[in-house]
């Protein structure tokens, strides 16, 4: 018979982890009355007229609404893209390479920029490439004008992928080093004595052992289809660059804490998170159909 008193030290751990969900996860989830609404901070959120999706129909009515939930879907399958794909790519060359201490050293490298906050990287690519940065003065050498990137519409969003997947990409990396070494060698030693090429076992061998995990990731990627990065795209965008780098997130900022529209606000950010729920939801079905994955 199970003795539940012999695990109450493991109920004291969860305890502050559960007080600390509930403070910061749950009691605030009365907060999304605001988005069925005229909220106003005086009379505060349960004293504030009812509208029930007036705001929901006026968030649909916006231009600015429409173009911000295209930025952001645009920019977030790029990312989910490219943080697939070149961790991939980057993990079977450098698996390919026999000088154990050289691979662990590329790793080193390239895993350390996941550590950096965005304000630091932000601050580093603003000077890089900036009118006077050293980008500008390469191009200068073969006679091009200086181009302010950052103020270019149609270039910003490709800036905010390339340096997100350059970013992130080490990281990503290490779960295809992990899924690699998996790998029984025997199979390529007999893939190897029955005459195969590097190609040959590369097709046959090392992509179909991890194909399961790189469908686990792009599955699992589909949840934040609607997260293109708010710290990211907040520390490098500026108004000339609204019309293609404003993401939900962003717009939700300075609609709620700068325009002082909570209640339109609220109403987006609540769309999304349902949105991002159902995602989630099908994320998860497909990982367990696909890839056998289950977290319950």
């Amino acid at each position: 018979m199970l003795n539940r008193s012999a695990y109450k030290h493991y109920y004291l751990m969860l305890l502050p982890g559960l007080v600390w969900l509930f403070f910061f996860n749950l009691l605030p989830m009365y907060g999304i009355l605001m988005a069925f609404k005229d909220f106003n901070p005086g009379l505060g959120i349960f004293k504030s007229e009812w509208v029930g999706f007036e705001n929901f129909k006026y968030m649909f009515e916006l231009d600015d609404s429409k173009q911000v939930f295209q930025n952001t879907i645009f920019i977030a399958v790029l990312k989910m893209i490219g943080n697939l794909i070149v961790p991939l790519v980057f993990a079977l060359m450098l698996n390919e390479v026999k000088n154990r201490l050289f691979t662990r050293s590329v790793q080193t490298i390239v895993y350390l920029p996941h550590f950096l906050s965005w304000v630091i990287v932000a601050g580093i690519m603003l000077d890089i490439l900036s009118y006077t940065g050293p980008v500008n003065q390469l191009l200068a050498v073969f006679g091009s004008e200086p181009i302010i990137f950052f103020a270019h519409a149609e270039i910003f969003p490709w800036l905010i992928v390339l340096s997100d997947v350059w970013k992130e990409f080490g990281f990503a990396a290490i779960i295809f080093f992990a899924a690699l070494t998996s790998i029984n060698p025997e199979m390529y030693e007999a893939a190897a004595i029955d005459g195969a090429s590097q190609i040959k076992r590369l097709t046959s061998i090392t992509l179909p052992s991890i194909l399961p995990v790189a469908i686990l990731l792009g599955t699992l990627s589909l949840g934040n289809i609607l997260n293109a990065g708010f710290d990211q795209i907040f520390n490098l965008y500026n108004p000339s660059v609204y019309s293609t780098g404003d993401i939900i997130d962003t717009w939700v900022y300075r609609a709620g804490l700068l325009d002082m529209q909570y209640g339109l606000a609220t109403a987006v950010g609540l769309l999304k998170s349902v949105v991002g729920l159902v995602l989630i939801s099908i994320s998860y079905t497909l990982a367990y159909r696909f890839a056998n994955y289950k977290i319950f």
